[in-house]
């Protein structure tokens, strides 16, 4: 047997001893880069309401707006509005809330004929505080409602409902219905919603700002890069740790993410964190995609892809002590913004990504949906097509919807509406179709406002999209 010359011994063991800690260095260093991207993954699920908002907060004041100021669109929106699946078929007014300096007012004004202004005040976790309208807290009467900060203890003024936020800001979603698209009930719908007031408690009552964005670029969408993590930022910066999120005070720590501290990530986080939003957006689209089984309308594809315990926990604020389903409140706010304190009361929606042979809608294709006479609604239904991966409305199109108030939308002899949606009009059609981009994939919302029992009863059903070229 031969024997190891002990100068190679030594020389062996000497490099040895070398490398190994190199080794575990690098071993480390790996450990840390994973325990930070898994940490940054987490991140992006937990926190997508939080960006959605700040999102939309700043596309707000790059427009001019100032936060307790009314921001809101004198025309249905079109494709420059980049706010999550938005829709074309109402006036919407926005306004942001702040209440660090103090109480916030809202006063909503009463229905008048067929004026009515729908909606819900959200903090900016986008957890409604209450409804208002029709199906709200004020039953269509109108109201003064009081939003306060984290923490206030003064008494109420008379003739207020208060309204506790748990954060410093949020914002509020009211839409002014029209009757038609015709000009006269579209100037009627903005009249209306313009006499909604807005305005600090200790400010004038009159002293209302409205700031208009129609046609004005307003990016909303999410940032599935390393950019995400800035707006993160912004929102852990502002607004009070609550008690059901303080496990992650140390997850954001491992991110560079730190209350009354700055978050300066260098170039090796940047890329850690840029990759992390990839593999969370992957997540939540796998999630997206598995929710639309089952479907709402048994055989069909149409649903409401976002599971019933994030809805219900939304509503509640998540209190339930034994869940926090947060996993599927990031795929609603990466898909849309804004949620109703009851869902289903003022309005309601299913969603569909794919046709009735179970493929993915394809914007060089053209597809019929036949809505059943007899809808469902009090007031009207609406169908609008957005893009396949921003899911905001399709940039440069001319027609995102087709609605039942609009002004030439053409009924079959039985009282049923075809809806088409292709990149060019079919011949004689153009009233009742929804242009798509040719080069992209699409989807589309179903509205139903002011829904009515036959919806959730399932007396009346909408049929799958079908593909007819």
């Amino acid at each position: 047997m031969s024997r190891i010359h002990p100068l190679r011994t030594v020389l062996l063991l000497a490099l040895v001893s070398l490398i190994r800690p190199a080794a575990i260095a690098q071993s480390l260093a790996d450990a840390e880069r994973q325990l930070i991207k898994s940490r940054a993954v987490e991140a992006v699920i937990w926190g997508m309401p939080a960006v959605n908002f700040e999102r939309m907060l700043q596309a707000a004041i790059a427009n001019g707006a100032k936060p307790n100021q009314v921001v809101y669109w004198s025309k249905p929106v079109n494709w420059h509005d980049q706010t999550l699946t938005p829709n074309p078929d109402t006036i919407y007014l926005n306004p942001f809330y702040d209440t660090t300096a103090g109480p916030v007012v809202l006063e909503v004004p009463p229905t008048d004929g067929d004026s009515v202004i729908v909606g819900s005040v959200d903090n900016a976790w986008q957890n409604a505080l209450v409804d208002v309208g029709p199906a709200g807290e004020d039953k269509g009467k109108g109201g003064k409602f009081l939003i306060t900060p984290p923490g206030y203890s003064k008494t109420i003024p008379e003739g207020y409902v208060a309204l506790p936020s748990p954060t410093f800001r949020g914002f509020i979603i009211l839409r002014s219905n029209f009757k038609s698209h015709s000009d006269a009930d579209i100037k009627a719908a903005v009249e209306h919603g313009k006499k909604v007031k807005f305005y600090p408690l200790s400010a004038d009552p009159n002293s209302t700002v409205f700031v208009d964005v129609y046609d004005k670029p307003f990016d909303a969408t999410i940032p599935y890069d390393a950019s995400f993590f800035e707006q993160l930022d912004h929102f852990v910066q502002a607004e009070p740790w609550l008690t059901r999120d303080k496990v992650m005070i140390e997850m954001m720590k491992t991110v560079g993410i730190e209350k009354g501290k700055p978050f300066k990530p260098d170039d090796s986080l940047k890329h850690v964190l840029a990759d992390a939003t990839k593999t969370a957006r992957s997540i939540i689209t796998m999630k997206y995609e598995s929710g639309f089984t089952p479907p709402f309308f048994a055989g069909t594809h149409w649903a409401m892809p976002i599971p019933k315990d994030s809805i219900d926990g939304m509503a509640s604020e998540f209190a339930d002590p034994n869940s926090y389903a947060f996993g599927g409140r990031a795929v609603m706010y990466s898909i849309a913004y804004f949620s109703p304190k009851q869902l289903g009361a003022g309005q309601f929606y299913v969603l569909a990504i794919r046709d009735s042979a179970g493929q993915s809608l394809d914007g060089s294709k053209t597809y019929r949906l036949t809505v059943p006479p007899n809808a469902p609604v009090r007031q009207y239904w609406s169908a609008t097509a957005y893009d396949g991966q921003t899911h905001a409305l399709i940039k440069s199109v001319s027609r995102a919807s087709c609605a039942s108030n609009g002004s030439d939308v053409k009924k079959n002899a039985n009282g049923s509406v075809d809806v088409y949606f292709a990149p060019k009009a079919p011949f004689g059609k153009e009233s009742n179709w929804v242009s798509t981009d040719p080069n992209g994939k699409f989807e589309i919302l179903f509205r139903f406002y002011g829904p009515e029992k036959a919806l959730f009863d399932k007396s009346w059903k909408l049929p799958d999209i079908e593909q007819i070229n």
